[in-house]
């Protein structure tokens, strides 16, 4: 009898309940019902994700032990979770014998595509489109969903002030307010409109927090800034995520002042989940749970998840199977609060209800939908629209691009001229894309030359930039019989992502000793560069006439760098992260805080300042060159004060001069001249992205208001304060024109 009435109960549910619109607002009466009938054991399964690879262990040894921990109801989700046969055995097993019969939440790092790929993230911000990266977010979405994943760990929002850390290709770059915006239209792109739907994937805002910060940019290391810091510069984008709806956030590796961010109460539980009021849930990253013993604050395994489950840092464990192993021993001796776990597992079980799964458990298994959208153009057509927005022009000296289609020998070389190797043109995180499917930039450029020119090719280098002296020598002997050689160099997309520190960020291996040999020729030479971190190019900047940073623009890699390299597309990409002249010059950015002996002409002594180099970057923050020429005129203000209930207006007037339509990303930059604490030299606060005719001006305008100018004091206030304040405009942080307002 006792088993009929729960099997009628979840009848009624199935029934009655999950027809319901599955809004995250309106599902906790559900969620409720279910953790009603749930056991103990049922509810820390729940709490548990593991790695369906058999060989990851300890739980999963073989296709019979995955089964049964499926029966048992102890794990709730899955990752590297990508055979679509295996997912759907998995969960018509969790459907039809699991006493809960609570659908299993599938999940994979798909960070920037999946079979079709776009730009690296950091690549796709400096497009600064918002719509073309919700685009390729949307693109990304329906097809892992149609591959039958439904949660996918990304974005990361992490702000990146070090080229060093391999994630900075992850990010957005080095400018939280910029950052923030990225955030909520990757949100939106992933997750849709109606998470219900089958064509959408759960996001995961990553990494809570600071992790960017990370001391000498190695991997993992520890982080220490005040909350202060932490607040102005690297929550806004988690915040900004969770006011746009994110179902889940994955905590960092890291210790925050000592404190590792999956046991952090005070940045988890206090400000996450209590001020910001979040709904979703938390994951921790892969066995950081268990890693609480490495940080010296857990004893053993029943003290890690202890420490984790107590501050309620933690929803999820990632693989690592310490809540699995002692959660209930806990909840049994009185050491761990079981409302502390039914909250967690109430978080989610709300997320499961939004995505639909109880509704339509096997709703993303559609063999032919997974199918049909690898043929899909429209995926085709955003992921080539990504890729060219993406492109960076750093140097045009003399106008060398675009090239002419009828150039009557061109000489392509570098370990990136006809891209062969796994992850040329792609980065470390597309696990399932095929390097057969990108398009070369060799095959790029022989679809805009003229049938009657001639290329000469020389692939050299390899994967690690390894250029063995008769490759320079071969090569040499090539570009001598061109008329322009073209440079394809840089890092393969292996050598960045996670745990890919670099001390050196000059071109890997011996590639600048190829870069000379060419050079020393005198020829018209374009350097294409294939990267996923800001490179120091102290002496390719100086040599090279020309330079079109690429980064890794994905599979169609060689027609969107073509379609630049010949004139069919304007470049408009501008840079989200600056370029060091040299490692010792790292973290450079562009919104420092003043110095009380900050250096204002070249004669000043005794400043802070470099013996040996600028203390400017080689590319600045938001700097990208275009082939058109704008011109700004002098800045206009509605009003030369305003008040708190007032909004600025600032106008500037942009005119196309030069012979090419083209686009500019206009940038608005402020600073509080006078302050409780000392304030940045320039903070973006916003930007706008035209498109000029030939000799056609337009006028841009911007709105201020109160909340553009607060910031987080050192009473961790946030306010804004009444006096000065300089606002700037131009085409990058470094060059831009002025005007001072006050606020009463």
């Amino acid at each position: 009898m006792k088993n009929l009435y729960l099997l009628i109960v979840l009848q009624l549910i199935a029934c009655c309940i999950y027809a319901q619109k599955t809004s995250i607002k309106n599902i906790d009466f559900k969620v409720d019902s279910v953790l009603k009938l749930m056991t103990l054991d049922e509810k820390i399964g729940q709490l548990n994700q593991l790695c369906i690879d058999f060989s990851s262990g300890p739980l999963i040894t073989d296709q019979k032990s995955l089964e049964k921990i499926v029966v048992n109801g102890q794990a709730g989700s899955f990752f590297y979770a990508a055979d679509m046969d295996l997912k759907i055995k998995l969960q018509k097993i969790a459907m039809n014998k699991s006493r809960m019969k609570i659908p299993l939440m599938f999940a994979l790092d798909v960070i920037h595509g999946y079979k079709i790929v776009a730009p690296i993230p950091l690549a796709q911000s400096c497009s600064w489109d918002l719509a073309a990266i919700e685009k390729s977010e949307r693109v990304s979405a329906e097809m892992s969903a149609a591959h039958g994943l439904h949660w996918t760990f990304t974005p990361m929002m992490d702000v990146t002030r070090d080229p060093r850390w391999g994630r900075v290709m992850e990010g957005s770059g080095e400018d939280s307010w910029l950052g923030a915006k990225i955030a909520v239209a990757r949100v939106n792109g992933l997750q849709g409109n109606d998470l219900s739907k089958n064509n959408t994937v759960l996001a995961c805002a990553k990494h809570l927090a600071g992790y960017g910060g990370a001391e000498s940019g190695r991997e993992y290391n520890s982080v220490e800034m005040s909350e202060r810091q932490l607040r102005e510069f690297y929550l806004p984008p988690f915040k900004a995520a969770v006011e746009a709806g994110v179902g889940s956030i994955m905590t960092s590796f890291n210790t925050i002042s000592a404190v590792p961010s999956v046991s952090n109460k005070h940045l988890v539980k206090d400000i996450l989940k209590t001020e910001w009021n979040y709904k979703g849930f938390v994951v921790s990253d892969m066995e950081a749970i268990g890693e609480l013993l490495n940080h010296g604050i857990a004893e053993d395994t029943m003290d890690a998840a202890a420490t984790a489950m107590n501050n309620q840092a933690a929803d999820m464990d990632m693989s690592s199977v310490v809540y699995h192993k002692s959660l209930k021993k806990l909840v049994q001796q009185g050491k761990v609060k079981e409302s502390y776990i039914d909250d967690a597992c109430k978080r989610i079980l709300r997320i499961k209800f939004a995505l639909g799964l109880f509704q339509n458990p096997m709703g993303y298994f559609d063999k032919n939908r997974r199918d049909a959208s690898l043929k899909n153009p429209e995926y085709q057509a955003a992921t080539m629209d990504m890729a060219k927005k993406s492109l960076v022009l750093l140097k045009n000296e003399g106008n060398i691009l675009p090239l002419s289609k009828k150039t009557k020998t061109i000489a392509l070389i570098g370990p990136f001229a006809d891209g062969k190797l796994n992850r040329d043109y792609m980065s470390t995180w597309t696990y399932h894309a095929e390097q057969k499917d990108v398009i070369t930039l060799l095959t790029g450029i022989k679809s805009k030359l003229d049938p009657n020119s001639q290329i000469l090719v020389a692939s050299v280098c390899g994967f690690m930039g390894d250029c063995k002296t008769n490759e320079i020598e071969n090569a040499v002997k090539l570009a001598k019989m061109s008329d322009v050689v073209i440079l394809a160099i840089g890092e393969n997309g292996d050598v960045n992502g996670e745990c890919k520190s670099r001390t050196n960020l000059d071109l890997p291996g011996n590639q600048k000793e190829l870069v000379k040999a060419i050079m020393a020729l005198g020829k018209p030479t374009v350097a294409v560069l294939f990267n996923g971190r800001p490179l120091t190019l102290e002496w390719e900047s100086k040599n090279i006439p020309a330079i079109l940073e690429a980064w890794q623009p994905g599979t169609q890699a060689g027609n969107a760098v073509a379609e630049v390299l010949f004139g069919d597309y304007n470049p408009s990409g501008k840079l989200t992260m600056s370029f060091p002249i040299n490692v010792g010059q790292i973290p450079v950015y562009y919104n420092q805080l003043p110095t009380g002996r900050t250096k204002t002409k070249p004669t000043d002594n005794m400043k802070s300042t470099f013996m040996d180099i600028p203390n400017e970057p080689i590319y600045p923050f938001g700097f990208g060159l275009s082939y058109t020429t704008f011109d700004y005129s002098d800045i206009t203000l509605s009003n030369q004060e305003i008040t708190a209930t007032d909004t600025l207006t600032i106008s500037v007037k942009i005119t196309n001069t030069g012979k090419v339509a083209g686009e500019e990303i206009v940038q608005l930059y402020i600073r509080d001249l006078v302050a409780d604490i000392s304030r940045p030299v320039k903070e973006l606060r916003g930007f706008e992205k035209i498109l000029l005719n030939t000799n056609e001006s337009k006028i841009v305008k911007f709105k201020i208001s109160l909340e553009d100018l607060k910031y987080w004091n050192a009473d961790l206030v946030y306010k804004a304060d009444k006096g000065k304040f300089k606002v700037m405009i131009g085409p990058n942080s470094a060059d831009t024109k002025e005007k001072i307002f006050s606020l009463k």
